[in-house]
């Protein structure tokens, strides 16, 4: 599909990886309707893009609220295209230091962010998306994000861990599911990157962290998160596939 004169919508699109693929679906074209917390910088990111982009006030976990903010977007003309980016981690240990079961709070909050908010919005897109008319050869394309903690969570990440896992395991069955009315699914899984949450974390842990990559020996920039989520949108053959970006890390334990 070409990115060229297409509608968009980005969750998680007022930083980080949601606003770098907004950014670069804007420069090659595109309009685009961020969505992004009431409390985010949603609103100046959008007016720093231009006439091109827009906010919508939006808590992907909301039903009303996701439905509402598909059809502001539709108002600019057929939704073609989804990246979603919102989502968070927690630091979560199974057993707490004197030997109790941790809390449930911290993994349900977590996987009702990562994996139903991934599916409110799915759901949403898909619906909005079956009614377009087929251009090269699809109704629309939805690009979710996962994560490398899908395959190798650390300690610490149960809660975070599981839910990309859930990510992944929703990819293939959503394409194969969606098929049937022209509209392909596909997941990035991203190593570490140079998003906010890193970039305000010690000097020493980031350093680590680029380290750990074999190569390139450096935090991922978000403008290749960006890159391959615009490519996904623009090569038809990719579908029901779950890509890591990750200079080839594997993550240790700790």
């Amino acid at each position: 599909m070409q990115i060229k004169g297409i509608n968009t919508v980005i969750t998680g699109g007022a930083s980080g990886l949601g606003l770098a693929t907004a950014t670069r679906l804007v420069e090659a074209g595109a309009t685009v309707t961020l969505l992004d917390l009431p409390n985010s910088p949603g609103a100046e990111q959008a007016e720093a893009l231009g006439g091109a982009a827009r906010f919508v006030p939006t808590d992907v976990i909301d039903e009303d609220a996701v439905a509402a903010a598909f059809t502001a977007a539709a108002e600019r003309g057929p939704v073609r295209a989804v990246v979603h980016c919102a989502g968070r981690g927690r630091p979560m240990r199974i057993l707490t230091k004197e030997g109790k079961a941790a809390d449930l709070e911290p993994f349900e909050s977590v996987i009702r962010l990562n994996v139903i908010g991934t599916f409110n919005v799915l759901r949403y897109a898909a619906e909005a998306m079956a009614r377009n008319e087929i251009v090269d050869g699809d109704r629309g394309v939805c690009v979710l994000t996962a994560s490398v903690a899908a395959y190798e969570g650390q300690i610490g990440q149960i809660n975070y861990a599981t839910s990309k896992a859930g990510v992944v395991g929703m990819t293939l069955p959503a394409a194969r599911d969606l098929a049937g009315v022209g509209i392909r699914v596909c997941t990035i899984a991203p190593g570490v990157f140079a998003t906010p949450l890193l970039l305000n974390a010690r000097d020493d842990i980031r350093d680590a962290l680029a380290a750990s990559v074999p190569h390139p020996q450096r935090l991922g920039d978000p403008s290749e998160f960006a890159s391959l989520a615009t490519h996904i949108i623009e090569n038809g053959m990719l579908n029901g596939e779950t890509i890591r970006l990750d200079g080839a890390i594997r993550m240790a334990p700790r």
